[in-house]
């Protein structure tokens, strides 16, 4: 992986603000701290990133309303790391674009290999220019989807999730298995993560067809139809 990415750290503890810089410095990559939910959206508005990490509870705007307004303008990958462990908590940032979440405290080994897991999905030049099914076009290179010539507004996961699925149509996946595919770390049987993601790719599709392409297969998974 090359070095001298851009990380964005929205943290307002500075202690933990350090901590993560140096995980993300002694990886050869460039940390820029943001002590406020307000101070990161206006770096976001002003700067090129290629990551940011995001905590929740932020003086200014908090972690989820960054998300919100964030979205409206990029699809930078976004990682929350948060104190808060509620179930709930981690569906609802997932639902409003957030592409992993990690609770507090952190693992540091496990912290870059999150980062480096949504960096890699940018780095590895893909063989095809495009995985077709149906009236869904997946272009590798370019990252983006279209669904009957309309380009379908995806996070990062989103399109990764989506893309696995186009090159594995009419077979049905665990969600574990899926989660495996394009997460580091451990699958826990609880984690609603990609239910939450399938379910914002499904919302996305219906604005612009009626027809059905991902198809729940009770006490399975999913599969693409």
């Amino acid at each position: 992986m090359e070095e001298g990415y851009r990380i964005l750290l929205i943290e307002d503890d500075q202690e933990i603000s350090k901590l993560l810089s140096v995980i993300v410095e002694k990886a050869g990559m460039v940390a820029v701290p943001a002590y406020s939910g307000t101070e990161g959206l206006l770096q976001v508005q002003n700067n090129s990133y290629d990551l940011i990490i995001l905590d929740l509870m932020l003086p200014g705007i908090s972690g989820e309303e960054f998300i919100m307004k964030a979205r409206e303008e990029t699809t930078i990958p976004i990682i929350v790391i948060s104190a808060k462990v509620g179930i709930e908590d981690k569906v609802q940032v997932l639902k409003m674009g957030a592409d992993d979440y990690i609770t507090k405290p952190f693992n540091s080994e496990e912290v870059m290999a999150r980062i480096e897991v949504q960096l890699r999905k940018t780095d590895v030049p893909s063989s095809k220019t495009e995985n077709v099914w149906r009236e869904l076009r997946i272009h590798p290179e370019k990252r983006v989807a279209t669904l009957e010539n309309n380009e379908l507004p995806l996070t990062n996961a989103e399109f990764d999730i989506l893309s696995f699925f186009v090159n594995h149509p009419e077979r049905a996946f665990s969600k574990r298995q899926i989660y495996e595919q394009i997460w580091t770390g451990p699958y826990l049987g609880e984690d609603n993560t990609i239910s939450v993601h399938v379910s914002n790719i499904r919302k996305k599709m219906a604005e612009i067809t009626a027809d059905e392409y991902i198809k729940t297969i009770w006490g399975v998974g999913f599969m693409l139809i």
